[in-house]
């Protein structure tokens, strides 16, 4: 009935790991999942995934298809497919995703672009709204005319 949230990963479809007591400086290009328990700076650019555990604390650019963040995560990062912030992340930077799940009590600071993929090749039009606040004393016919065109909605063609 419960689901456990578990940031277990089988050792098995693990390929590649950064064990907690690790210290790692560099750059990886790998195609199967990455796995960062200790610390890592650099470039990680991998066509399969990437989780950062709990215990781990990165500072580095990275691009992958999905990436997990339950640790510290400082510097920039782009997922192909899903950006998702376990309860226990703490991210700063600067991130791009198709999809972005953020759990309750992860932090997230910095610059966030999503754009999903599918719906970019057609075009859309987007509903605007402005809202404007209004004095709570009685309003005056003027006030009551601005207000009806402020809030009047507009639509803009991508």
């Amino acid at each position: 009935m419960f689901k456990k949230d578990n940031m277990e990963v089988p050792s098995d479809k693990v390929n590649t790991i950064i064990g907690k007591d690790t210290y790692f400086n560099g750059t990886i290009n790998g195609k199967g999942l990455i796995r960062i328990d200790g610390e890592a700076e650099g470039i990680i650019t991998n066509q399969g995934d990437v989780v950062v555990g709990e215990g781990g604390r990165v500072s580095v650019e990275i691009k992958a298809r999905n990436i997990t963040i339950a640790g510290g995560f400082e510097g920039s990062l782009e997922a192909e497919g899903k950006l998702e912030l376990k309860r226990t992340a703490k991210a700063l930077g600067t991130f791009k995703a198709n999809v972005l799940v953020v759990e309750e009590g992860a932090v997230l600071s910095g610059t966030m672009e999503m754009e999903n993929k599918e719906e970019a090749s057609s075009s859309q039009s987007i509903k605007e709204n402005t809202y404007e606040t209004v004095d709570k004393g009685a309003p005056d016919s003027a006030s009551k005319q601005n207000l009806a065109a402020g809030s009047a909605s507009k639509e803009k063609n991508l």
